[in-house]
C-alpha cells in the first residue's frame, strides 16, 4: 500500500501531455491538444487534452479523466499499477506501506500462481514447436485450422503429449512446487498425474495479459480409446481464475473493442482466433459456459454495444436466446446474428474470408426484437394461445431494458410487429416491472440492515479512511463509514437544479481553493453555509457527493478534482469530467475587445470567488422560494378549513420568507416576480 502523501507526490509530479503524448499524437490547439481518440475510431479528433486541468477528454465518446485514468483504460492496469507506471516515469521511489500478513499472503499466492501458469505455457508451447511429435500432431493440426505461427503464439497457443507425468518431471527439475501445479489444476491432486495428456492448449489470459488458466482440446477420438473423453477440459476455478467472470480473448480485443464501440460475442475458442487472424479482433468468447452477468459487466466497460454471433442450428438459436435476457438486463445494446446453417464463424471466415464474414454480419444482424419474435413465430404457427404466450415472451424480454426511453422505443416497435395495441404491451411491461420492484422491497424487507432496492444507495459499502482512495487492489484500509453512491450509480436525468449542479461544480472544480480574504477553502466556505440544507437537494446525486464531502470536512480530509476524477462511483467520476471538461475556449481578444481582465490567463475560470458566491445566493433562493410555495399551500389548506389562526400564523411566516427572498434577490441584481 502506497501513502498517501507519496500518492499525491505521483499525481501532483503526473503531466496527461507527457502521460498521453506516450500513445497518442498530440497536436497544440489553442491552450489544450488535440489527437485522434486511442478509445474509439475517428477521422477527425475529438480527443482533447487540457494541460492546465491536467485531465483529457474526448467528445465523441465521452471518455475522460486524468493521467491514472487514462492509463487504467488505456493499458488495463489497475490503480496501484497506474500509480508505479507514473512514478517510474517521473523518477518517483515508492516506499510502499508494509501489508498485513494476510494481505501479504494473498498478494505472494496470486504471484505465484501466475507465475506456475507461465512455466505451464512455456512448457506447452515448447512441446508444439519443438519436439516432434508437437510438430507433427498438434502444430500440423493448427496449420490445417488455418492458423498463422504468429496467431499461434499471440494466444499461447501449446502442446501436451499423451504421457503420464511429463509436465510434473520438467517442473520439478526446474524447481516449481507441485502444490502450486495442483492448485491451478496442471496435475492431478495426488501429484502422480498431469492433468492436460493427448490435447492441445488454449492459454486464458486476463485483463492484463497474464495467463490465468488453460483449456485443452482432446487430440484422441473416443472411438480410438474406448472410452468417453470430454472434447474439452478446463483448469478448476482458483484465487486467479473465475470462471463466470472472465472472457477468452478480452485482452487481445479489448483495445478494438474501445476503438469499434462494439463487441461481438461468439462460442469457442477458435472462433476467437480465426476472427481475430482475418483482422476481426473485437472478438470474445464465453468459453462454452452461458453468458454471465460478470461477463456482461465486463464487455460494458469497453462499450455498451453487444453482437451476439452463433452458429445457425437450433443449439445455437437457442444458446442466443439465453444470454439476451441477461444483456437487456445490463442495459447493453443487443444485436443478434446467425450464421448460415452448418458454419460457425471459424468455418466460415476460413471459407470465405474476413471481408465477406464483415459483409454478412453487417447485412445479417438484427435487433433483439425481430429476431426473437421472427424466432419465436415460427413456433407459434397459427395458434392463438401460443401466439399469447410468444407476446408475454417478448414483453418479458423487453420489461428487464433499466432505460425507460429505451423500453418505450422497443414496446412501440413490437407493437407494430405483431399487430398488437401499443397501450396492452406498456400494461404487461408495467405490471411484470411493478412485480419485479415488489419482490425486491419484500427480499429487502427480509434484511434488517439493508437498503431499499428501490433506493440508488445501498448501505454497508465501505470507504477508505486515506486520500485518494486505491479502488480495486483490495488495498485500503475500510473505516470510513461516510454516506457514498454506490459503484455503478447512473448518471441523473437532465431535469436537475441548476442551482443545485452549481453548488457542485463549485465543490469538484473548486473545493479545495483557499479563500484569501476568508482564509478557508471553498468547500468549508460553502458546506458551513448551507449545513441546515444538506439533506434538502432535490437531485440524490447531487445531495450524495454534497453530504460526502461534508463527512470528509468533520474529519479534516481535503479533496481536489483527483478525488472526483477517481471516484468509486462511475456516475461521480462521469460528472466531475463533463464538468471539468469543456471544448469551449476563451478567446485571446476577449480582454482586447470587451476591456474585461481575467485574473488568471492560464486557466481563465480561476475567478471563482465571486462566481462561489453568487451560486451559493441562487441556491439559497431556489430553496427559500421552494419553502413559499410549500408555505402558500398550507394558507390555502388552512383557510379551506376555516382555521383562522393556522391562516395568520402561516401569513406572518409568509411574510419573513418573502423578506428573505427579496433580499436575496437584491444582491443577485435580479427580480422575482410574483405568482
Amino acid at each position: 500500500m502506497i501513502p498517501p502523501k507519496q500518492v499525491q507526490d505521483v499525481i501532483d509530479a503526473a503531466r496527461i501531455e507527457d502521460v498521453v503524448g506516450e500513445f497518442v499524437t498530440l497536436k497544440r490547439r489553442g491552450v489544450n491538444l488535440i489527437g485522434l481518440c486511442p478509445f474509439h475510431g475517428e477521422r477527425t479528433p475529438s480527443f482533447n487534452v487540457n494541460p492546465a486541468r491536467n485531465i483529457f477528454k474526448c467528445f465523441g465518446c465521452g471518455k475522460g479523466g486524468d493521467a491514472v485514468t487514462f492509463l487504467r483504460e488505456h493499458e488495463s492496469l489497475t490503480y496501484l499499477e497506474a500509480l508505479r507506471w507514473l512514478a517510474r516515469k517521473y523518477g518517483i521511489e515508492l516506499q510502499e506501506v508494509e501489508r498485513s500478513p494476510e494481505q501479504l499472503a494473498q498478494i505472494q499466492l496470486a504471484d505465484a500462481l501466475y507465475i506456475v501458469n507461465d512455466f505451464g505455457v512455456q512448457h506447452f508451447q515448447h512441446q508444439l514447436f519443438d519436439t516432434d511429435e508437437g510438430k507433427s500432431v498438434a502444430l500440423s493440426y493448427f496449420k490445417k485450422r488455418g492458423l498463422r505461427e504468429d496467431t499461434i503464439r499471440t494466444f499461447g497457443l501449446g502442446y501436451a503429449p499423451d504421457e503420464r507425468d511429463l509436465l510434473i518431471r520438467h517442473a520439478r527439475s526446474t524447481g516449481h512446487n507441485i502444490d502450486l501445479l495442483k492448485k491451478v489444476g496442471l496435475c492431478s491432486q495426488d501429484g502422480g498425474r498431469d492433468f492436460f495428456r493427448a490435447r492441445v492448449m488454449f492459454a486464458i489470459h486476463n485483463l492484463s495479459g497474464k495467463v490465468a488458466a488453460f483449456a485443452g482440446r482432446t487430440m484422441l477420438s473416443p472411438s480410438a480409446s474406448g472410452a468417453n473423453i470430454p472434447k474439452y477440459v478446463n483448469s478448476p476455478e482458483t484465487e486467479i481464475y473465475v470462471k463466470n467472470k472472465t472472457l477468452y480473448g478480452a485482452f487481445q480485443a479489448k483495445k478494438a473493442i474501445r476503438q469499434l464501440d462494439e463487441c461481438i460475442l461468439v462460442e469457442g475458442y477458435m472462433d476467437v482466433i480465426s476472427l481475430h487472424q482475418a483482422g476481426i479482433q473485437n472478438v470474445v468468447a464465453s468459453s462454452g459456459t452461458s453468458l454471465t452477468e460478470g461477463q456482461l459487466q465486463l464487455i460494458k466497460r469497453n462499450t455498451n454495444n453487444l453482437k451476439i454471433l452463433y452458429d445457425g442450428d437450433s443449439a445455437g438459436i437457442k444458446a442466443a436466446l439465453r444470454g439476451l435476457d441477461l444483456a437487456l438486463e445490463q442495459d447493453l445494446n443487443v444485436k443478434i446474428c446467425l450464421l448460415p446453417d452448418g458454419h460457425d464463424p471459424d468455418s466460415y471466415v476460413q471459407e470465405f474470408g474476413g471481408d465477406k464474414f464483415n459483409e454478412f454480419v453487417t447485412t445479417n444482424a438484427k435487433d433483439f426484437i425481430l429476431f426473437k419474435t421472427q424466432v419465436l413465430l415460427e413456433e407459434t404457427k397459427n395458434d392463438p394461445v401460443k401466439r399469447a404466450g410468444l407476446i408475454k415472451d417478448i414483453v418479458a424480454s423487453i420489461a428487464k431494458i433499466p432505460d425507460p426511453i429505451k423500453r418505450s422505443v422497443y414496446l412501440r416497435a413490437c407493437s407494430n410487429l405483431l399487430e398488437v395495441p401499443e397501450s396492452v404491451l406498456v400494461a404487461e411491461s408495467n405490471k411484470l416491472i411493478t412485480g419485479t420492484i415488489k419482490k425486491r422491497e419484500e427480499k429487502s424487507a427480509r434484511l434488517p440492515e439493508a437498503a431499499s432496492d428501490s433506493s440508488p444507495y445501498k448501505h454497508g459499502e465501505e470507504w477508505p479512511t486515506e486520500y485518494p482512495p486505491m479502488p480495486a487492489d483490495g488495498d485500503v484500509p475500510p473505516d470510513f463509514h461516510a454516506p457514498h453512491l454506490p459503484k455503478k450509480a447512473a448518471l441523473p436525468p437532465r431535469t436537475e437544479s441548476v442551482q443545485e449542479l452549481d453548488i457542485i461544480r463549485m465543490l469538484i472544480l473548486y473545493g479545495n481553493q483557499v479563500l484569501e480574504r476568508e482564509g478557508v477553502t471553498v468547500a468549508q466556505f460553502i458546506l458551513t453555509d448551507i449545513e441546515e440544507s444538506l439533506a434538502s437537494f432535490d437531485n440524490p446525486l447531487y445531495g450524495q457527493i454534497a453530504v460526502e464531502c461534508h463527512a470528509l470536512l468533520l474529519q479534516d480530509k481535503q479533496f481536489d478534482q483527483h478525488f472526483f476524477i477517481q471516484h468509486e462511483s462511475s456516475a461521480v467520476c462521469e460528472l466531475a469530467i463533463n464538468l471539468i471538461a469543456t471544448p469551449w475556449e476563451f478567446s485571446p481578444n476577449w480582454e482586447a475587445m470587451w476591456n474585461y481582465p481575467l485574473q488568471n490567463q492560464k486557466i481563465p475560470d480561476l475567478n471563482f470567488d465571486l462566481d462561489m458566491k453568487q451560486a451559493l445566493l441562487r441556491f439559497k433562493l431556489l430553496k427559500v422560494m421552494k419553502m413559499c410555495d410549500a408555505n402558500q399551500v398550507r394558507i390555502k389548506s388552512a383557510y379551506q378549513l376555516g382555521d383562522d389562526d393556522g391562516v395568520t400564523r402561516f401569513m406572518k411566516i409568509q411574510q419573513k420568507l418573502n423578506e428573505t427572498r427579496n433580499d436575496i434577490a437584491k444582491q443577485l441584481g435580479t427580480v422575482v416576480l410574483p405568482k
